[in-house]
């Protein structure tokens, strides 16, 4: 106990004298850094030509429908990219532009395609769709 309280007073004293981080003046202060939103994905171009395959096989496209659907979807890609870039400060804009893109791909798509086929891309979509919910719910 005689030699508790020197220690004591010791272990005080060093505290004291170093001080908190938050007292000492030494420390710079955090800078706020704003940082720029990250761009919007891009559809790469060779996206067009292979959904072009997968919707081949899984749809059995007719070489003539094949060429029709590659078209429709080289386009809509291309115009996604541009709505991107346009709208890339303004999301609300961009949703817009590309739910119009959609709408238009899809009657385009739907011209092209037999309705069975056109029926089976829907149901496919609406899998798809359904996975991609549930991952990003699993997150």
């Amino acid at each position: 106990m005689f030699f508790s309280r020197p220690l004591l007073a010791l272990c005080l004293l060093a505290s004291l004298a170093t001080g908190c981080a938050r007292r000492n003046k030494n420390i710079p202060e955090a800078k706020s850094v704003s940082v720029a939103p990250a761009p919007a994905p891009t559809v790469a171009p060779t996206a067009a030509r292979d959904l072009t395959d997968v919707m081949t096989d899984e749809l059995k496209l007719r070489p003539d429908q094949q060429q029709k659907v590659r078209a429709i979807l080289t386009s809509t890609a291309e115009q996604a990219n541009n709505a991107q870039k346009q709208y890339a400060t303004n999301r609300p804009a961009l949703m817009a532009e590309l739910k119009r893109i959609n709408t238009a791909s899809n009657q385009q798509m739907q011209q092209v395609l037999t309705p069975t086929q056109y029926q089976q891309l829907k149901t496919k979509q609406r899998q798809m769709q359904a996975e991609m919910q549930s991952r990003k719910s699993g997150q």
